[in-house]
């Protein structure tokens, strides 16, 4: 499972909520326009009255134990400072980003307070991740983070940003240390942090610290997105695979059954229908495999080759040729199938389990001339020899002996012998039958028919004597 290209877009995002309204507290007497506190100081006055009302309010902390531990002292913006982020984020976002660098380089970062070199920091980092640069992006998250001067909510943003640089760049051992320092310092992880954290351990094929991850992805929400629940069934589709005990990947694969389940409930594709026919089959469940493989085709999701193949296949495991038949002459009727070796012999072997000889013969005909051995050959030579057509028997069999690749020649050496002796060729029959007496496989039934022949002979010589 591959993670998306990164974007930049992310910590762009990002770097818009920096100066948003509620975001950062200003220094009174900035002006209309100011940004209203939240969680770190006064609301930016609106006119010379409000000035005075709030001149002497002390910063509003609504942050607990968790929170002041990783704050600084200073958690305002004073007037210059914010004119210059301001005009930052403004060139920011007209996508000047030069123009925006220029504006921060206007600060002097040593002379600005804590909160607003982090802020800084976070314009800094966001205006490199813009510009493909994540490693100069990480530089300046963490330099904000250095600062201690933000809130448990913004180290929490500025990791997940940390992370998903990470991610972008396919570091995933980084990765994985950067969402524990997350988690570290928030409550209650979300949904999508565990997601992260189980996707990181699958790239680096760590299945076992996947999993749970994964699983708590999952749990706690009451509608997991998709990639969520793909996540977690691979892994666990993964760990049955490589399960060395039967017990073992039994058990995996019954696990794998509500994710898939919840998966085709969800978003009812044809992937999800065609991969949980898999899993009943990889279990040898094969009535419930043809169950939901059937359902897909009910809802015409199987229209393509592969999907109709495995259907028929699974039907004739089932003991069910007739509708397999059915099922394929429909296939070809509506050019669905390709025409090879493999789907006319598929469709003559369902025509010869339903007892329906004559139907049989056609397809194994097109399959027999496509193949590229003589195997399917010497498999309508027998049909031939059921139905006594001695000729067409003869033919198929000089034809599967003349292309090769047998398993066993001498099986063929013994059909042709059989043909020719029930076509009343007895002297040209007995040359078959021992050239098939060397062969080890065939040497007691082509000495009988050898015995057999010489006895007729003998009778026949004595009848004419």
């Amino acid at each position: 499972m591959a993670l998306r290209p990164f974007r930049a877009a992310a910590c762009a995002a990002f770097a818009l909520g920096l100066l948003a309204p509620g975001r950062v507290a200003f220094a009174q007497g900035y002006g209309a326009g100011a940004p209203e506190a939240q969680g770190g100081g006064a609301a930016a006055p609106k006119d010379a009255k409000d000035a005075k009302d709030t001149k002497d309010q002390k910063p509003r902390k609504s942050w607990g134990k968790k929170d002041k531990k990783g704050l600084g002292k200073a958690q305002t913006v004073r007037e210059r400072t914010g004119k210059r982020l301001l005009a930052a984020r403004d060139y920011f976002q007209a996508n000047r980003y030069a123009e925006a660098e220029a504006e921060l380089g206007k600060l002097r970062l040593k002379s600005l307070n804590t909160f607003e070199r982090a802020s800084a920091h976070q314009m800094y980092a966001a205006i490199a991740a813009a510009q493909h640069q994540p490693q100069k992006s990480r530089e300046h998250f963490k330099l904000a983070l250095a600062e201690n001067a933000l809130s448990v909510e913004e180290q929490a943003s500025v990791r997940n940003q940390i992370t998903q640089l990470y991610l972008g760049e396919s570091k995933w051992p980084e990765a994985v240390q950067s969402l524990k320092e997350w988690f570290a310092i928030v409550e209650a992880p979300p949904p999508s942090g565990y997601y992260l954290l189980a996707l990181a351990y699958y790239q680096m094929e760590d299945f076992d610290a996947a999993l749970k991850p994964a699983e708590q992805a999952v749990s706690l929400t009451d509608s997991p997105q998709e990639g969520w629940l793909q996540l977690l069934l691979a892994i666990r589709l993964t760990l049955a695979s490589r399960a060395t005990e039967p017990a073992e990947r039994e058990q995996l694969y019954k696990a794998a059954e509500p994710v898939m389940l919840d998966l085709v409930t969800r978003y009812p594709k044809k992937v999800y229908w065609t991969q949980l026919s898999t899993l009943y089959g990889a279990q040898e469940n094969y009535d419930q495999a043809l169950v939901f493989l059937e359902l897909a085709k009910l809802q015409g999701m199987l229209g393509e080759d592969e999907d109709l193949r495995r259907l028929a296949q699974l039907m004739l495991a089932r003991e069910l040729p007739y509708p397999a038949a059915q099922l394929l002459e429909e296939g070809f009727a509506k050019q669905q199938l390709k025409q090879d070796a493999q789907s006319f012999e598929l469709l003559s072997t369902a025509w010869i389990q339903a007892r329906d000889f004559d139907r049989a013969l056609d397809p194994l005909r097109k399959a027999a001339d496509l193949s590229t051995d003589g195997k399917l050959s010497i498999r309508l030579a027998q049909l031939y020899l059921q139905r006594e057509d001695w000729a067409q028997a003869e033919a198929a069999l000089r034809r599967g002996l003349d292309k090769g690749g047998l398993s066993s020649p001498a099986d063929a050496q013994i059909l042709m012998g059989i043909v020719i002796f029930s076509a009343g060729r007895l002297d040209e029959s007995m040359g078959w039958f021992v050239r098939a007496r060397e062969h080890p496989e065939t040497r007691d039934e082509a000495v009988a028919w050898i015995q057999h022949i010489e006895q007729q002979k003998a009778a026949e010589l004595a009848a004419g004597g």
